[in-house]
């Protein structure tokens, strides 16, 4: 079995070096190395290209869907593999990506992110992101991967016609993906043994900028699929509850200019919303007492970040822009 492994590079000559040395780690060795330069600005291409066996495809800056497309039709293996170009991937990571594939049914495998940052933000994330991967390795099959560890048999992804390209930016394109996968029958596995490991952001502005956009052009994905707006294998079902709490909380201050009894119910709904977070911040504080305590916060603010996302998403949608 041959894999094509393709990563979509954009400006990441810094970073995309460790990226293709741990490539050139893994254990299992019948593969290929796509690498996709967007219009890259600075050195990307040639950076990729001084690692022996890379090949290096290069388009003008059309985003990620785009270059993964391009990569997947040069790709001469009968697994395509989606990883990133600032991702570090452990030494059995292509390995634990190929296993479940023996089942000839299986058409699509997700893994796992981890972390070896100490700062409490990218903490907090990496603990979020463990929280719906748990979740997730208790499925028999999934329906949502991400292209930070995602394979595809490649005559699966051909089927599908590859990345929706209507996506300009990395903005939900492999959602979109993954749900159609699911919708058309095919089978999709999370294996939480393939692990890549990440950097996540560090400061908390920018880690609800992160949130905002992410909700923003999920309702592009929601507007193609809107079954999954109720339950799909990796959104934690507290999100949706806590931005419901939200969305009732904005009308509620309102009338509370006009109608001073309606503190009573933003009080009512706060707590709710409050209490929505005890959950995660308690499984938390069992791994890591300071992200525990700091979570019902985080959430919080979370919860506005992508509430304002989804608003504006909406809003987006339904104006047609």
């Amino acid at each position: 079995m041959k894999a094509s492994i393709i990563i979509p590079a954009f400006n990441a000559e810094k970073g995309i070096g460790k990226c293709l040395t741990s490539l050139q780690k893994q254990e299992f060795k019948d593969f290929e190395v796509i690498v996709v330069d967007d219009g890259s600005s600075d050195n990307t291409g040639k950076a990729a290209k001084s690692f022996k066996g890379v090949r290096v495809l290069r388009q003008k800056n059309s985003g990620p869907a785009v270059a993964r497309n391009n990569g997947a039709k040069e790709a001469k293996g009968d697994i395509i593999i989606f990883t990133d170009s600032d991702c570090v991937l452990d030494k059995n990571w292509l390995r634990e990506m190929l296993k479940p594939f023996e089942d000839k049914s299986v058409a699509g495998v997700q893994g796992t992110y981890r972390t070896r940052q100490k700062e409490i933000v990218a903490r907090l994330i990496q603990l979020e992101i463990e929280k719906n991967h748990e979740r997730m390795g208790k499925r028999k099959l999934i329906d949502f991967m991400g292209t930070y560890s995602a394979a595809y048999r490649k005559v699966v992804f051909l089927e599908m016609n590859g990345f929706d390209t209507s996506f300009p930016i990395a903005s939900g394109e492999d959602t979109d993906l993954s749900f159609r996968v699911s919708a058309a029958g095919h089978k999709m596995m999370f294996n939480d043994k393939a692990l890549v490991f990440h950097t996540h952001p560090t400061s908390l502005w920018k880690y609800l900028k992160i949130k905002f956009f992410r909700a923003f052009w999920r309702t592009k994905v929601y507007k193609k699929h809107k079954g999954k707006i109720v339950k799909d294998s990796y959104t934690s079902q507290a999100i949706k509850l806590q931005v419901l709490l939200f969305y009732l909380m904005i009308p509620a201050t309102i009338a509370l200019i006009f109608e001073p009894g309606m503190a009573i119910v933003l009080f009512v709904l706060g707590t709710a919303l409050n209490i929505t977070t005890l959950p995660f911040a308690a499984w938390a504080f069992q791994k890591d007492k300071i992200v525990g305590l700091i979570a019902p916060t985080i959430i919080v603010l979370r919860t506005i970040a992508f509430g304002l996302g989804l608003g504006a998403g909406t809003f987006r949608e339904l104006v047609g822009k």
